[in-house]
């Protein structure tokens, strides 16, 4: 086998390896946060996600490790990284293998690469979206939520980034209000947005938590 073929054959079995391990993150993650979406991809529910990937393994029930999920996102980023290293300024590069390590829930890494492609390209809303987005699956609901502001303040009616901001606040701040109104904002700017039932309903939810916290309280 050349060695043409042989990065073809493995590039092929990382697709399938792939396509497995985003369906687990997917369920995994839409526990923890259920709706956040990466900056330049439409939401779709976490289900929805992993019934759409392609079978990839004989036993799909298998949850893979953290030290798996590592080795798998080490082995696609390894030429990327090679590359880096001859040309460690390259946005695309960067992004990409900040990508990578998102997908692949190795969120600290990521981020460390979302930075150094946004010093390069700080007006890359929706590398700083999910930049912003990483910093809230490692517990860092302020820095996401200023992350997100800042994005907005490159792309203001950014849909993903408006979604996500919404969830942020609403799970990770209590702020219903301000979930509310980037949700709102969302439908007022982008009416054909593509998934526009869904922030419907989270505006729905989030309100009726309200009511529901309010009707709660005693009087005094």
């Amino acid at each position: 086998m050349t060695d043409a073929s042989k990065e073809t054959a493995r590039q092929n079995n990382w697709t399938s390896v792939q396509a497995y391990v985003l369906a687990v993150t997917c369920l995994l993650i839409g526990v923890l946060a259920g709706w956040l979406v990466r900056g330049s991809q439409s939401p779709v529910a976490s289900s929805e996600v992993a019934s759409s990937q392609p079978a990839a393994t004989s036993n799909p029930g298998a949850t893979p490790s953290a030290e798996q999920l590592q080795r798998m996102a080490d082995s696609q980023a390894a030429p990327l990284l090679d590359r880096l290293k001859t040309d460690p300024n390259n946005v695309e590069l960067l992004t990409s293998v900040g990508n990578i390590y998102y997908d692949t829930q190795q969120f600290p890494t990521a981020i460390q690469y979302y930075d150094r492609a946004l010093k390069q390209k700080p007006a890359d809303a929706g590398v700083r979206t999910d930049l912003a987005t990483a910093y809230w699956y490692v517990g860092n609901p302020d820095t996401a939520i200023q992350e997100f502001n800042k994005a907005l303040s490159y792309e203001p009616t950014k849909p993903n980034t408006l979604f996500n901001l919404g969830i942020v606040k609403w799970q990770g701040k209590m702020d219903v209000a301000g979930a509310v109104q980037a949700w709102q904002k969302l439908l007022d700017t982008n009416p054909n947005y593509d998934n526009k039932d869904k922030v419907v309903d989270l505006i729905a939810q989030a309100k009726k938590h309200v009511a529901q916290g309010t009707a709660a309280k005693p009087r005094s």
